[in-house]
């Protein structure tokens, strides 16, 4: 039994990238492969994640599109509060994260941006419910600021609201962005798209919660929090297709991954045989650990994690903890960048048994 202490590394404060180089593809890439002992550590250039495909392999990204979540405000006293919206239920209402000197109660009022009111409504731990006088995703656009991550110091610029973006975001209702996908552009799509390897995308709207550190040593005592996504038939299509060409399946984030073993989740549970994606919308508090049996994803695209985070125990479940801890101790060595305006590495699955 693992406990959140196998998770924890130490990391020295210079490798947490503050800012994102000016070519998304300008990152490294490492390519690790479990299968062996000690595992096979190979040190790339995102640019090189051609060669590491092959034709028929489909890559699966997150189309979620990051919003301006952080607006800043007052309460009717004059005290200052922050919001950080955490989802955006409808186009007048979502759940937030109030910060203030005390908690405003259900019918309070919120002059946000010295712009426009927005009345408190039902508390739903550990969130507020906020009732917006117009449309929500416009208010936001207008006044919000980007929601970077808390470990990154500055605050956000023109240049992070570029950058801390896909090249192919779609869908708006993030607040945290799916970083694996920012490294890719759209001449890197080009190369992938003429040597064969396929794309699809699904959507899984990113909340806060994604930062938020296990506190409990037991991690099967953790509660994970709760994310909306959404598959397609096209992407269930897809998948078929690769699989039947001999292709991999290949989850382009932590993100992709959460929806794609969720949706496998979900078919079992409908009494679908295993492997088998369910199509539609729906909640997911999937929590990843090791000793979790995949179902869909051969090779996972992430950056690297925080010490202690459910993402950390994700990418071990999938490679193998001994295989992880020795990447890690690579790339600290390596001198590579961590988290979300980081480097990334290209993972492969190792079962259970073997890991």
């Amino acid at each position: 039994m693992y406990t959140l202490s196998d998770f924890d590394f130490e990391l020295p404060p210079e490798l947490i990238a503050q800012t994102a180089l000016a070519d998304r593809t300008a990152s490294r890439l490492l390519e690790v492969d479990g299968s062996t002992a000690p595992p096979c550590l190979t040190d790339r250039q995102f640019a090189d994640l051609p060669a590491c495909l092959a034709p028929g392999d489909l890559l699966v990204f997150n189309d979620t599109k990051v919003i301006k979540a952080r607006l800043f405000g007052v309460k009717a006293s004059g005290g200052k509060i922050e919001v950080l919206i955490e989802r955006v239920l409808d186009n007048r209402t979502a759940l937030a994260q109030i910060r203030a000197s005390k908690s405003p109660p259900s019918g309070t009022t919120l002059r946000l941006a010295d712009a426009f009111d927005v009345t408190v409504g039902e508390r739903v731990e550990p969130f507020y419910t906020l009732h917006f006088p117009s449309d929500c995703y416009d208010l936001f656009e207008t006044y919000g600021r980007l929601p970077l991550p808390p470990y990154i110091t500055h605050d956000a610029d023109a240049g992070d609201e570029r950058r801390y973006q896909t090249v192919y975001a779609r869908n708006p209702g993030a607040v945290a962005a799916p970083t694996a996908g920012l490294h890719f552009d759209d001449a890197l799509f080009a190369r992938l798209d003429a040597m064969g390897v396929g794309r699809a995308t699904l959507t899984l709207h990113v909340g806060a919660g994604t930062f938020q550190p296990v506190r409990v040593d037991n991690i099967a005592e953790h509660k994970m929090h709760s994310e909306w996504y959404e598959i397609t038939p096209a992407l269930i299509d897809a998948v078929a297709a690769a699989r039947a060409a001999g292709g991999r399946v290949i989850a382009v984030g932590t993100t992709s991954m959460r929806a794609l073993e969720s949706a496998a989740q979900a078919a079992l549970a409908a009494g679908a045989t295993p492997g088998t994606l369910h199509a539609g919308s729906r909640e997911t508090d999937i929590f990843i650990t090791p000793g979790y049996r995949f179902q869909i994803v051969d090779r996972l695209v992430t950056n690297f994690h925080l010490p202690k985070s459910t993402l950390l125990m994700l990418v071990s479940a999938f490679s193998g903890v001994d295989t992880i801890r020795a990447a890690y101790r690579h790339a600290i060595d390596a001198q590579y960048r961590f988290f979300s305006y980081g480097d990334a590495m290209l993972l492969s699955r190792v079962e259970p048994a073997a890991a």
